[in-house]
């Protein structure tokens, strides 16, 4: 059956409607609303009330691709230089080292639980590696949770960071499937060169937007925020074009716009907040009406298992690893393990192996879904109960 333009955006537009109701909702009953989101969209699919059938993989990924290149880029523009100073070392950390190592113990109990082979395991592990900035800080502005400005900061900072590394982590181990001869150290090279590339590109073109942003002079505000979105689709592009990161390029071309004073820039970080509420509701529903939900029940134990092992396994040790020599005490670094969850980015990055066509593309992508879920559910329902006990603890 061939669908109407006027049919599309009647159901579009409700699909919004009830998206933005379901976001002040989710402030009254302490839901994140990313699961709402997700909710709304499985109602809405083939297993759901609504019917849509829905099973385009590609729309799904452009639909995130975007999404995820304003959220990241709003989320290095909104970032204070002054309080990320005293953690920026921490927050790389965590941004690079605990990723390797939540990949790695992921990857070792998929291996021996899920039998998949070794670059399937870390493909998985990869995949579920980043924290998702749109999760967090929907959750901190959720609960209204009192953190001080150092841990509330290093939070902010590793979940809009790690993004980009998970994703070079992915794309490296989807392209080892195509590799005859594979080596360590062409994986490495690739790695290496793909930050390079995203950092130079990123950080070049956030210096030539701010110097832009103060030097042209446009006859209205609006423009400029045209000319950023110009802006943020040539940055991804051009890098993954010539093989560099994408996503980390956006995030930094924000981050350096951000450091930069212009005087559109208040105009233009309120232009980005609402940009992000929209692109989180479409990523979400669309993911939401790709799922079919009775596949998330097939293997629910093992699925189950695989989640408890990256909430309440790999996210605390890759942290408590990272962050082994720094100021940050054993509370600071359960609340930071608590605050760790998983969001539509691993969803959309689960998207690459079947697309790819990768062996268990399938089940990895169904594996993820139901691990996000999970994650939400524990870390995002209990977040607030459990920093209410660490602070009575503290304080005792």
């Amino acid at each position: 059956m061939e669908y109407s333009i006027e049919h599309i955006l009647i159901v579009s537009s409700l699909l919004l409607l009830l998206s933005v109701v379901a976001s002040k909702a989710s402030q009254t009953v302490g839901i994140p609303a990313l699961l709402l989101f997700l909710a709304i969209g499985m109602l809405a699919g083939s297993e759901g009330i609504g019917g849509i059938y829905f099973n385009d993989v590609k729309v799904t990924q452009f639909v995130g691709t975007i999404a995820l290149c304003f959220i990241l880029f709003a989320g290095g523009l909104e970032t204070n230089w002054l309080s990320v100073k005293p953690i920026i070392k921490d927050g790389i950390l965590l941004s690079t080292v605990a990723v390797v190592i939540s990949t790695a113990i992921v990857g070792l109990a998929s291996y021996y639980i899920l039998h998949f082979s070794i670059r399937e395991s870390l493909l998985l592990g990869a995949i579920v590696s980043s924290t998702d900035a749109a999760a967090v800080f929907n959750i901190l502005k959720l609960y209204k949770i009192g953190l001080n400005n150092r841990l509330k900061t290093l939070i902010e900072f590793e979940s809009a960071s790690n993004d980009p590394i998970a994703v070079i982590l992915t794309m490296s181990i989807i392209q080892s499937f195509y590799i005859v001869d594979l080596n360590v150290y062409t994986l490495i090279t690739d790695f290496v060169l793909q930050i390079i590339l995203g950092v130079i590109i990123g950080y070049g073109m956030g210096k030539f937007t701010g110097w832009f942003f103060k030097t042209v002079n446009l006859d209205n505000v609006g423009l400029y925020h045209a000319l950023s979105v110009g802006i943020i689709f040539f940055v991804y592009s051009i890098t993954n074009l010539i093989g560099g990161s994408g996503f980390l390029a956006v995030y930094l071309c924000g981050l350096v716009l951000g450091y930069e004073k212009f005087a559109q820039k208040s105009e233009t970080i309120h232009f980005y907040e609402g940009v992000t509420w929209l692109m989180q509701i479409c990523m979400f529903l669309t993911i939401g009406l790709l799922v079919f939900p009775s596949k998330l029940v097939e293997v629910f134990w093992v699925d189950l298992l695989m989640a408890l092992i990256l909430v309440l396994i790999a996210r605390p040790i890759s942290v408590y690893l990272t962050l082994l020599k720094s100021r940050f005490d054993f509370k600071d670094k359960m609340i930071i393990s608590c605050l760790g969850f998983r969001g539509a980015i691993p969803i959309i990055l689960a998207t690459f192996p079947l697309i790819a066509k990768i062996p268990q593309a399938d089940l990895i992508f169904n594996l993820v879904f139901f691990i996000v879920l999970v994650s939400v559910l524990i870390q995002g329902v209990s977040a607030k109960k459990i920093l209410q006990l660490l602070n009575k603890s503290g304080r005792n």
